[in-house]
């Protein structure tokens, strides 16, 4: 690939010229302690960490940071850091003597509507920052500092170190990074190389697409900086400059991305960014940096023996926040990481992608971290453009994949169930939405419903009813569409499952804003008509007489279990088919991805089989190679050629899954947990009716639940205690409950109230809080130790 490489020393634009990085000096701008010190204190930031005077939520972060001992070569194995936007990708560069720091943006994409979304919105590559040495590297110490969100280290060469800390600033869209180099290597330079604004997707290119244009360079002030235009106006800015102040430096790097405006607009916009950043305090910078995420981890906890999977769980919470927020760029499949090597993903997808990555949003107590509902409130606008044109009729609404983060699609629509255009994105749509219902579950916040939920739904809902017929046998039956990645069929169990569930939902809407709706006796009908799944010996089949007869990497033909939770396991009359459909499919992994583990672990969490639940996951986890497919040593998924985010975020949610459910009525109490893990501490993890739940396990046994209720709604606790129990609120005075199944009780809750549930006459010392509970056996760090 042709790249650009450039630095600050320029005096006039030039199209691919290297130079070296201008730099300024100044003491605005200064480490917050030398380099040397802050690289020393990363090795032993574990140890720190079990400091008394530090809480179990830092503690357990900063044991979860990932190490380099080696050099990594990728985005598969490198260092990742983000927030919600720009990302970097740190690893080794292109001559032996250098580091690179690759830059992407989740907003920086293509705007030529004339091609469908992955080609004409398609995501664009930046470039890279690169650090170049005076001798060859030959040894790195790196820790990613969770805790902290900052890569800190060292980087020895032939010739002397640098030790250094690297960061994407929370608040600031920069990039910042700190160095100093030892003597030796005091000539260690950035620059910066771009590259070729051109999509990376070779499959369904049109035969007339041409990439944009090259961009401009120039310096402004000592501020260096890349003009990249696109063909349909606008583009973005990349501008950095370092400081110095004896041998500590501060690099700061901003890209500012508009769309139509002018470019150099955005130009002045990013340089300004640059001087602000540098213009800031070290204190103040790292201050406004670390407050954020250490707000962030401390909103909830898990700890488990297994400290491989403890680890990575949290790893899990660091690499969603950087890669998406609230009123954000929803999750692409790729977050803000755009690899250099390119590939097929370089839009949104939403056949599964995420809506599987964005569970862990709910459990682990991260609502500011909810861009689908933002996204869907935002630009519901764009749902009818995804609809045929002959079906559009103001009041119907789909969703094509894939899209651009604000659900353009570039003209493609769903197609029309029946005919030859018929595809397998009419579900999508409607299965977004139960991630926004989800939304709306953990924190009953019923705005989502009225302004967001609802008034989409009915419309998605509509979609569907266009194509509903009655059948000879006086059942509502669907036309030929597409089950996702597996056959056509017709009466499909993934678009019924989700019809089924988008009616039953719409007439909960309507009890919840008291309000009546004309097409409310039509919902009632199709639930009350919507012929049954197919079925045979093997359970659930795909669709009408299309039974799964070989491996199949999707669940779509499972969504009424999961994530429906139409059928549940802890009704009897349900389990039979469960039990057979799932055995089913589980039984040939062949064709296997890394979501369809993650998927099948909470699956098998949820029917009551701890032990396959965790074997599921950490078949996964442990970097087993399947197909073409496995995580990688920083916790990214690749499949193929393909980066791609949403597997492991999907894992995140299985461990969850295994220590609070809440999906069909009860809250229940380490449900899926193993028996191998006696201990488990659990802090703030979000339920449906939004109930925070605190819960401690020892010896096998739950010690303790404690439970906060944000909205008053009734408590259905399946605490899990042994025998007699005792129900306190926070003064310790006893609360009437109801006992209504072993280990289960009833418990009424006003808003805001706390209870506390004990066994009978068991005094909790010390007092019920999070802890991080014994190893089973030694870790080993995520990244590259060794």
């Amino acid at each position: 690939m042709n790249k650009g490489r450039i630095s600050a020393a320029l005096s006039r634009p030039s199209r691919r010229t290297a130079l070296t990085l201008a730099t300024g000096v100044g003491a605005a701008t200064l480490l917050p302690q030398t380099a040397s010190a802050r690289a020393a204190s990363a090795a032993t930031v574990g140890a720190s960490a079990h400091s008394t005077d530090v809480s179990p939520h830092e503690r357990v972060a900063r044991d979860a940071s990932l190490r380099w001992r080696t050099l990594p070569a990728d985005w598969k194995d490198g260092a990742l850091l983000g927030n919600g936007l720009l990302g970097a990708v740190v690893s080794k560069g292109a001559a032996a003597n250098t580091l690179q720091v690759m830059l992407s943006h989740t907003k920086v994409q293509d705007q030529r509507g004339q091609w469908r979304a992955a080609i004409g919105y398609s995501r664009l590559p930046i470039g890279c920052l690169t650090l170049s040495l005076s001798g060859e590297i030959t040894a790195v110490d790196w820790t990613l500092d969770l805790y902290d969100a900052e890569l800190r280290g060292t980087i020895t060469t032939v010739r002397g170190s640098v030790a250094f800390s690297i960061l994407v600033h929370n608040s600031r869209d920069a990039l910042v990074a700190f160095t100093e180099p030892s003597p030796g290597e005091e000539d260690a330079a950035w620059s910066f190389t771009w590259m070729p604004a051109t999509t990376s997707r070779t499959k369904d290119k049109p035969a007339d697409y041409v990439g944009n244009p090259d961009p401009a360079t120039g310096t402004a002030e000592g501020t260096s900086y890349v003009e990249q235009p696109l063909t349909a106006g606008g583009g973005w800015t990349t501008a950095w400059r370092e400081r110095r102040d004896g041998t500590r430096r501060v690099l700061a790097a901003h890209v500012v991305y508009r769309h139509p405006e002018e470019l150099s607009g955005t130009t002045r916009l990013a340089l300004a960014a640059v001087d602000r950043t540098l213009a800031a305090s070290t204190t103040g910078l790292l201050g406004e940096h670390r407050s954020w995420w250490h707000r962030y981890y401390r909103r909830s906890f898990v700890s488990v023996p297994d400290k491989r999977i403890q680890d990575f769980y949290w790893i899990q919470l660091y690499k969603l926040a950087s890669a998406t927020r609230a009123n954000g760029p929803s999750l692409s499949e790729w977050g803000p990481w755009y690899p250099e090597t390119g590939g097929s993903w370089t839009a949104v997808w939403w056949n599964l992608n995420v809506q599987i990555a964005s569970w862990l949003f709910q459990g682990s107590n991260h609502p500011e971290l909810d861009s689908v509902t933002s996204t869907f409130k935002a630009f519901e606008a764009e749902l009818p453009t995804s609809v045929p044109a002959e079906y559009r009729d103001g009041d119907t609404y789909a969703l094509a994949h894939p899209s651009d983060w604000m659900l353009r699609t570039g003209g493609k629509t769903v197609g029309v169930p029946g005919t030859a255009s018929k595809t397998d994105n009419t579900g999508n749509l409607l299965w977004a939405l139960h991630n926004i219902w989800l939304s709306y579950r953990h924190s009953m916040d019923l705005a989502i419903v009225r302004d967001v939920l609802y008034p989409i739904l009915t419309r998605a809902v509509n979609f569907y009813d266009h194509f509903l017929y009655e059948g000879s046998d006086g059942a509502l039956h669907l036309p030929l569409t597409r089950s996702p990645e597996w056959a056509d069929a017709e009466d499909c169990t993934y678009d019924l499952s989700l019809v089924r569930w988008g009616c039953a939902t719409l007439l909960q809407c309507l009890k919840l804003l008291r309000t009546t709706h004309p097409k409310a006796a039509r919902w009632q009908e199709i639930l009350d008509r919507l012929t049954p799944y197919p079925q045979d010996a093997t359970g659930v089949m795909i669709g009408a007489n299309k039974p799964l007869t070989e491996s199949h990497r999707h669940f779509s033909h499972m969504l009424w279990l999961f994530p429906l939770a139409e059928y549940d396991h802890a009704r009897p009359a349900d389990r039979a088919l469960i039990d057979t459909t799932f055995d089913h499919w589980v039984k040939d992994r062949t064709q296997w991805a890394g979501y369809s583990f993650a998927a099948a672990s909470s699956m098998a969490a949820r029917i009551g089989r701890p032990e396959q639940a965790l074997d599921l996951l950490t078949y996964f986890t442990d970097g087993n190679v399947f197909r073409n497919s496995r995580m990688t040593e920083n916790t990214m998924y690749v499949e193929g050629g393909n980066l791609a985010v949403e597997s492991p975020l999907t894992a995140g949610q299985s461990v969850l899954d295994m220590m609070i459910q809440s999906h069909s009525g009860p809250v229940r109490v380490f449900p899926g947990v193993s028996a191998s893990w006696t201990d488990a501490s659990v802090q703030s993890l979000r339920a449906q009716g939004a109930f925070l739940i605190d819960a401690d396990r020892a010896d096998g046994a739950t010690r303790w639940v404690r439970v906060h209720s944000e909205a008053g709604a009734p408590l259905d606790l399946e605490h899990g205690i042994s025998g007699d129990i005792d129900v306190r609120d926070e003064q310790g005075r006893r609360l009437p409950y109801r006992t209504t199944g072993v280990g289960r009780a009833v418990i009424q809750l006003s808003k805001g109230a706390v209870v506390l549930v004990t066994p009978a006459g068991k005094r909790i010392t010390p007092g019920p809080a999070p802890r991080d509970v014994p190893a089973l056996s030694a870790r080993r760090p995520w990244g590259l130790p060794d």
